[in-house]
């Protein structure tokens, strides 16, 4: 087998099916980045070429245009693989985590850090298919010891939640401290 053979089939092994969805959506959104550039950057008379605002990011906007191009002309002539529309709805589907995330740091200021993560943490283990009553408890402990650590060893100041006002004076202290 010749070298390029050998490449060849390593390519074909390693090539994904979405490929040329990815290549597409990387060049049209590094194009559109790249013609707004005079509006969101600076270029200043007199001043060096690589010291001017709008420089680098001019290269690195131009380079991943160039290699999204190549990428796609690449796609395009290689052999077709079959799922690339099923590759493409699991990118999507995995957007699912960073929506949990968001609804996660939209609901502490109002609920609290403890409250919200002990309840995601549960959420979560839930929808990846822990069932068992121990595996939950252990995933609530584990909420329960990284708010105490973030809270009281490393001093992370985190928001306390509005709910935390409706308690009583003693335990409203002790949660707003350590909770």
């Amino acid at each position: 087998m010749s070298r390029v053979q050998t490449l060849q089939s390593l390519f074909k092994r390693y090539r994904r099916p979405g490929d040329i969805v990815f290549a597409w959506f990387i060049l049209g959104f590094s194009v559109l980045l790249l013609s707004q550039i005079a509006d969101q950057t600076a270029w200043r008379n007199g001043g060096k070429l690589f010291a001017q605002p709008r420089f680098w990011p001019a290269v690195s906007l131009g380079g991943t245009s160039v290699f999204a191009a190549l990428h796609l002309i690449s796609s395009a002539l290689s052999d077709r693989i079959e799922g690339r529309w099923k590759e493409v709805l699991l990118w999507f589907k995995s957007l699912e985590y960073a929506g949990w995330f968001i609804a996660y740091a939209l609901v502490v200021p109002y609920v609290g850090y403890l409250p919200t993560t002990v309840a995601f943490a549960l959420a979560l283990a839930v929808r990846v298919g822990y069932r068992k009553i121990s595996t939950l408890v252990i995933s609530a402990l584990s909420a329960v010891v990284i708010v105490v650590l973030f809270k009281t060893l490393l001093k992370v100041n985190l928001p306390s939640g509005l709910m935390y006002e409706s308690l009583p004076d003693g335990l409203r202290q002790i949660m707003l401290t350590y909770f």
